[in-house]
């Protein structure tokens, strides 16, 4: 949860000041209906995947390996929100 956290922190310092970690900024992103980037980073994307897949999560994006280097994949969340999975590109 510490490194999704950071992620979350991350992804969304670059948009406003630093907000304490209680999640209140981002809910109000959510609900004035703000495309947020949320990115969550695994260390097995693909157990990850199949997890909440399984879960019967809508898949937005099957894991592929980006030109850029990760290896990603994609979720709607209960309320619409696109939610990507990150993996580090091996060494």
């Amino acid at each position: 949860m510490d490194a999704a956290r950071m992620a979350v922190t991350a992804m969304h310092a670059w948009r406003s000041p630093p907000q304490p970690p209680d999640g209140d900024t981002l809910r109000k992103l959510l609900t004035k209906g703000a495309p947020p980037i949320i990115v969550f980073r695994t260390d097995d994307l693909d157990a990850t995947f199949e997890t909440i897949r399984t879960s019967g999560a809508e898949v937005v994006q099957e894991p592929i390996d980006q030109p850029w280097g990760p290896r990603d994949c994609a979720f709607r969340d209960p309320s619409g929100n696109t939610v990507r999975i990150s993996q580090a590109p091996k060494p």
